[in-house]
């Protein structure tokens, strides 16, 4: 199935609390039985992203797996594509599971770099081998001390620098940048895929004067609209409540946020990757996963960690629905041109 059509992330009946609470009761033993005999030569080595984020994965998944596993949990930052791609071709392995955006996903699988998996551990989970795991959003920021009236309410007026005057930022990263170029030049959002990758670029012709940073790091976006070196950004929704919550004046719009799905893999044949699928599985059930969406301000991918998430910090999130009827989702398995072929005319772009 394809893992990018538009679809509900919906609420479970709260009947079903019983069923799920049984459900992790009974992977907990699962979980435990095997491992916790040999927990002394059981290490698990996960790629992380680091900062805020490990500290969410540390807190709700990894801690909690070594209580009821005893296997222990080390980690490796940043989060490297190349690192990989060489471990697997070398053998020599410095971490066991990853988290892959969808570009990177379909890149991994098609190379064979990642373990396959034959059951989803929950309905719906899988695509190219990845388990899905949570959702961020790319949405439009704003300075409320520079835009008093209100900044920009679209891709369009994003664009608009006439109206918007002011320094803007994007992130270097044309997966996600090229769908959003055609939306600012009037592409409709169930018209974009497959990209009109010439008339991206031509769109982005338009802003590229007025993009004085193409941030690489979500703490970099962050910090560079907090501390006001630019005016408007487009940047990652966590991103921006975290800067927001510094008490800067910032704004921000939900409409035509861009979703992007993250995915947990497996290193290809990595020594651990029976236990790693094990962490994964537990990674992504509900009450685990409900408590790392929370702290790291995602959204679950789970539907059944819904039913433990507070109104007010589903707010915040691009999966509730009332945000994701606003947003669009990515669609990289319809992205109508190669991604690293894009990628390096990406780059090619900036340095002219």
């Amino acid at each position: 199935m394809t893992a990018f059509n538009k679809r509900p992330f919906g609420l479970l009946a709260p009947n079903r609390r019983t069923f799920l609470k049984a459900s992790g009761a009974a992977l907990t033993t699962t979980l435990a039985a095997p491992y916790i005999a040999r927990a002394q030569e059981n290490v698990l080595y996960i790629n992380t992203w680091g900062g805020p984020w490990e500290e969410a994965a540390r807190a709700n998944l990894f801690d909690p797996f070594t209580a009821e596993t005893g296997v222990e949990i080390r980690t490796v930052s940043p989060v490297s594509f190349a690192k990989l791609a060489q471990q697997v071709r070398t053998g020599t392995y410095e971490f066991d599971i990853t988290t892959l955006g969808g570009s990177e996903l379909v890149r991994a699988n098609e190379a064979g770099i990642i373990e396959t998996w034959n059951e989803a551990p929950y309905e719906g989970a899988l695509f190219q081998n990845g388990v899905a795991s949570h959702a961020f959003a790319t949405v439009i920021g704003h300075r409320t001390d520079k835009f008093p009236d209100g900044g920009p309410k679209n891709w369009a007026e994003f664009w608009d620098v006439e109206r918007f005057p002011g320094p803007r930022s994007l992130q270097r990263y044309p997966a996600r940048i090229l769908p959003i170029a055609l939306l600012a030049d009037g592409v409709p959002e169930d018209e974009l895929y497959p990209l009109d990758i010439d008339r991206a670029f031509a769109s982005l012709d338009r802003i590229k004067d007025n993009i004085i940073v193409w941030w690489t790091a979500g703490a970099q976006s962050a910090q560079i609209l907090r501390d006001g070196e630019v005016d408007l950004i487009g940047i990652w929704h966590s991103r921006f409540f975290e800067a927001q919550d510094t008490g800067a004046p910032l704004e921000m719009t939900w409409n035509e946020g861009e979703i992007d799905r993250a995915y947990w893999v497996v290193a290809k044949d990595t020594p651990n990757a029976e236990i790693a699928r094990e962490l994964i599985k537990f990674a992504t059930s509900p009450e685990p996963l409900a408590g790392f969406v929370m702290q790291a301000n995602y959204g679950p991918l789970n539907p059944a960690a819904n039913e433990y998430i507070p109104e007010e910090d589903a707010e915040r999130m691009p999966t509730s629905p009332e945000n994701y009827a606003k947003c669009f989702e990515q669609d990289i398995a319809n992205l109508g041109a190669d991604p690293s072929e894009i990628s390096q005319r990406f780059e090619e772009w900036l340095a002219t």
